[in-house]
C-alpha cells in the first residue's frame, strides 16, 4: 500500500513539474489532462511516464489529477474563468471565433468521466456562458 501511494505520489510530482506547470492557467491544464485520456477506452496514458511506471499507476493518477483540476477550475468565479479561457485561447492559431466554438464542442472530453452529473452540467452551463460572452466581445 505504502509503495503504491508513493508511486502515486511520483507521478503526480512529475507530471505537475515537468508538464503542468509550465502551462499558461487552469483551462490549459484541464485540456492537457484531458488529451491524456483515450476517448474510446477512457484509459489515460502518458508516454515520458510510461517508461518509469505501470500503465495502471498512470491511469489512476492521471484521473485523479483530472478529477482535482475540473474541480478547481469550477471553483473559481466566472470572471476569473473568462480570463483564463482568453489566457488559453490567445495562442492558439486560426479564427479566434472557430476556436471558441472549438472549446464548446470539447466540454465532454474535457469533463472526467467519473466526475458527478450535477459538477458536469455546471462544467457545461460555465463554458456555454464564457464563450458566449468571448464571441459577443
Amino acid at each position: 500500500m505504502l509503495d503504491q501511494l508513493q508511486i502515486y505520489r511520483e507521478i503526480i510530482f512529475a507530471l505537475a513539474v515537468d508538464h503542468l506547470a509550465p502551462l499558461p492557467g487552469p483551462f490549459a491544464r484541464l485540456a492537457y489532462l484531458a488529451s491524456l485520456r483515450n476517448p474510446r477506452t477512457g484509459i489515460y496514458a502518458h508516454h515520458k511516464l510510461e517508461l518509469l511506471y505501470s500503465t495502471t499507476s498512470i491511469h489512476q493518477a492521471l484521473e485523479q489529477c483530472h478529477e482535482e483540476m475540473f474541480e478547481r477550475l469550477l471553483e473559481f468565479p466566472l470572471s476569473q474563468q473568462l480570463e483564463d479561457l482568453k489566457i488559453y485561447l490567445k495562442p492558439i492559431p486560426g479564427d479566434p471565433r472557430e476556436n471558441i466554438y472549438a472549446c464548446q464542442h470539447r466540454k465532454s472530453q474535457w469533463t472526467p468521466g467519473n466526475s458527478p452529473t450535477y459538477l458536469q452540467k455546471l462544467f457545461s452551463s460555465n463554458l456555454h456562458a464564457l464563450c458566449s460572452m468571448l464571441l459577443n466581445q
